[in-house]
């Protein structure tokens, strides 16, 4: 592969530190979350919410890019990433998304084919692809 963009984040701390980019524009306070033991401290954040993010705006990158292939109108979509922490069947921890795609003023049909040539285009589902259960869930509702 050649990068067209690299961005660089350091960690100090682990889950309870803070991570920050090189650039500055992101330096958060990182807490473990309260399923994991932590407190849940107001203002801070979690490595699986930066995931979520990243996941739910590259999604919806790739979704409207698919879209704007099939000059197919998806004004007032939108995706939701829930990213889930939990055991593994080795005792470890694993991780698990549920992207909640949603495409109001088309048919589910429409819908439903955009998200999944989404899912093959974006780097994060390639990414992930095989290594953590990604579920689709795509709804026509208006928001």
């Amino acid at each position: 592969m050649d990068p067209l963009y690299s961005a660089m984040a350091t960690a100090e701390g682990g889950r309870n530190g803070r991570v920050s980019t090189s650039d500055g524009s992101v330096d958060v306070q990182l807490t473990m979350p309260k399923g994991l033991g932590g407190p849940e401290t107001p203002g801070t954040t979690n490595p699986e919410q930066l995931f979520a993010s990243g996941y739910a705006a590259c999604f919806h990158g790739a979704l409207l890019a698919m879209a704007r292939n099939e000059k197919v109108d998806v004004s007032g979509s939108s995706v939701t990433a829930v990213v889930g922490i939990g055991k593994t069947d080795d005792g470890g921890l694993g991780l698990a998304v549920e992207l909640e795609v949603n495409v109001p003023g088309v048919d589910q049909e429409t819908a439903q084919r955009l998200a999944e040539k989404a899912h093959g285009f974006c780097p994060y589902s390639k990414a992930t692809r095989g290594n953590i259960d990604v579920a689709l869930d795509v709804t026509t509702l208006a928001g």
